[in-house]
This record gives C-alpha cells, sequence and structure tokens, in this order.
C-alpha cells in the first residue's frame, strides 16, 4: 500500500472525534481561545473548527503568541487567514514581557526566545481571562505530550502536573476547574504526523510556503539545519549557505530545524513523512537542551 492511498474511514473517526471536542468545548468553557502559531497543526485545528460551527463563525478567539523572531511567511499566513474567516485575532508579544520586565533575554550562541512564549501566554490567558486554550499537541510528538489528556488541568499558577490529571473514559471530559484554573484542550491528540498530512492532502487545506521546498539560507550546527537570520550568532565554524529545505514543524526561527528536501508538493511530503525514521520535533533545537526538556517547559506552563 502506498503512503498516498488514504484511508478515509480512519480520517472520517478522527474528523468526528476532534469536532466533538471542539463542541465540548464551546459547551463546557465560557471563555475559551484557540492557540494558533501559524504550523499546520494550528491550521487543522482552525480547520476543524470551521467544520464543528459551521455555518455559524468560529466562536472563540485565535490567540498568537510572537516572540518577534518569527517566520515572516507565518505572520502574514496568520493575518490572511483571520481577515478570510471573519475570526477575532489577538496576538500578545514576547518583547512587551521583556520589556516590562517580566522575563530576560537569553544571550549567547544558542539565545532563543522560545522559552519566553510561556510567560507572554501565561499573562495573556489571565488577562484574558481565558479559561481553556485550545492547542495543537499530538501525543506522537514527544513522549512529554504523550502524557497529555484531551482537557489537561492547569492549576491556578497555570502549571501541569502529569501526575494529577483525571481519568478520560470513553468520550466523557471533565471541565470542572476551581477559581484560575484553566485548561489546556488537545483535540488532534490521537493524530499522528502522516494523519495529519493525509487529512490536508485530502481537505485541499492551503499551508505557508515554508513546509514546501524552497530555497533558504542555512547552516549547520550539531547536525541540525537551522534557517539563518540577521539576530543570530554563529559560530566561528559555522558558515551561512543556500540550499533547498523545507519545514516540518514551525516555531521560532532560531530552534526551527528545516529539512533538506525536494518535496514541493503535499503528495511529495506524504511519501517523504512515511518513509522518514526522525520524528518530526527531531530537527528543533529547543528540544536538545535536556533529556526533559518539553516537559519542564510544560510544568512551567508552555504550550
Amino acid at each position: 500500500m502506498s503512503a498516498l492511498d488514504i484511508n478515509n474511514e480512519h480520517l472520517k473517526e478522527l474528523e468526528n472525534e476532534a469536532i466533538f471536542i471542539m463542541r465540548e468545548i464551546a459547551a463546557q468553557f465560557e471563555n475559551p481561545a484557540l492557540l494558533f502559531s501559524g504550523g499546520k497543526d494550528s491550521i487543522l485545528l482552525v480547520h476543524l473548527a470551521k467544520k464543528a460551527f459551521w455555518p455559524n463563525k468560529i466562536p472563540f478567539p485565535l490567540l498568537h503568541i510572537d516572540t518577534g523572531h518569527n517566520f515572516q511567511e507565518t505572520l502574514d499566513y496568520r493575518d490572511n487567514l483571520a481577515k478570510e474567516l471573519g475570526c477575532d485575532l489577538i496576538v500578545k508579544y514576547v518583547q512587551d514581557s521583556i520589556n516590562e520586565g517580566k522575563c530576560v533575554e537569553e544571550k549567547g550562541i544558542n539565545a532563543s526566545r522560545n522559552k519566553l512564549q510561556t510567560v507572554t501566554l501565561l499573562d495573556a490567558l489571565e488577562d484574558l481571562k481565558c479559561d481553556a486554550a485550545i492547542g495543537g499537541g499530538r501525543r506522537d510528538e514527544e513522549k512529554a505530550r504523550a502524557k497529555e489528556r484531551f482537557f489537561s488541568h492547569r492549576d491556578e499558577f497555570g502549571q501541569w502536573d502529569p501526575k494529577n490529571q483525571r481519568p478520560e473514559l470513553w468520550n466523557i471530559f471533565n471541565g470542572r476547574k476551581n477559581m484560575g484554573e484553566h485548561f489546556r484542550v488537545f483535540p488532534i491528540s490521537n493524530w499522528t504526523e502522516l494523519d495529519v498530512w493525509q487529512y490536508i492532502m485530502k481537505e485541499g487545506i492551503e499551508l505557508p510556503n515554508l513546509y514546501y521546498t524552497h530555497k533558504r539560507k542555512v547552516f549547520n550546527r550539531d547536525g541540525v539545519w537551522l534557517a539563518f537570520a540577521p539576530y543570530m550568532e554563529l559560530k566561528k565554524e559555522e558558515e551561512v549557505v543556500e540550499r533547498d529545505v523545507r519545514c516540518r514543524t514551525i516555531g521560532d526561527v532560531t530552534c526551527t530545524g528545516v529539512t533538506l528536501s525536494t518535496a514541493d508538493t503535499i503528495e511529495d511530503i506524504v511519501t517523504e513523512i512515511a518513509a522518514s525514521r526522525i520524528t518530526e520535533r527531531g530537527g528543533r533545537a529547543d528540544d536538545k537542551r535536556s533529556e526533559a526538556a518539553m516537559e519542564d517547559r510544560k510544568k512551567e506552563g508552555y504550550f
């Protein structure tokens, strides 16, 4: 069987599950927001939310935490999508958190604003009085994310305790919370990367061109190709070159690895993903800082 052979029944089950959870969010919470990064998973969430509430508008805003070091293609896509759908778009800036002294900019070769997003996100959820933040996390991405429930409880400090989560039997989800607490909700938890791409291909969902092969200035650091930006500091031995690359996952430029690739159609990407033995977050420099980097960040309130 080819990777291009789509199991429509399987994808329909995943779609129905995600739509059911979207509707549960609207029913159980008073002020949810959809965390939108401009990556394929958050774009998929918007598409599913659109289906869940059609012909009405999506009943919650898109919330983007802008590090100031995002790919411009991502920002352009974000603005165009919100305008096209008539969605409320709320953007909060990491630079504001730095200016207010709530977090400190990292310095040095491996400096990144990725971790600083946590401060800005928690402040945004508190300011907006959000009781649920909808995210595109999937259990196949990373071992810490495999521990998440669909409805993932956060305490009054926005922190996650993986040992204190509620059981989820069948399709019964418990959204009860105390004052100041909130939930992160992950409607596509059971999807795999290949499921996402096959669904995108089936539905004809438009994506930023970052996901398709394009020429970009890059450099190699510790076996990972990174896109070059003027605010990034290079080691003496590192050289900026132009290569044909694409992104498998999109985040802050400083930590988003790119893949050497010739895949310039969704069909090519699906075939490439099916043959890959490296996870999509295998190129994320922020995950390599420690053995438990993602879990530590999630406990502090990260996505």
